[in-house]
């Protein structure tokens, strides 16, 4: 795999950690799919539902409505913050 080299001229993997395939839990695989995907992507995914399905608070868009799907991922909880979200949708990714 070719590497690119830093100023100091070490050679490493650029974002080589974003490139890993996890594989989702059931209940986030409802969401994003059940083949392992790269972190970004299932983020992304996360993100294309959320807008899909218009669970962004409009007041605060800070905060994701939960449906049914996402309570799944995020603990029951109704609603979560967009740090938050990571939070939750670590823990279903291994």
């Amino acid at each position: 795999m070719p590497t690119e080299t830093d100023a100091k001229g070490v050679g490493e993997t650029p974002n080589s950690a974003l490139k890993i395939s996890l594989q989702p839990s059931p209940e986030l695989a409802a969401i994003v799919g059940s083949a392992p995907l790269p972190r970004p992507d299932a983020v992304s995914r996360v993100w294309d539902y959320i807008k899909k399905n218009r669970l962004q608070n409009p007041q605060n868009k800070r905060e994701i409505m939960a449906d049914n799907k996402l309570k799944a991922v995020f603990g029951r909880r109704n609603k979560v913050t967009m740090s938050e979200m990571n939070k939750y949708l670590a823990q279903h990714l291994r």
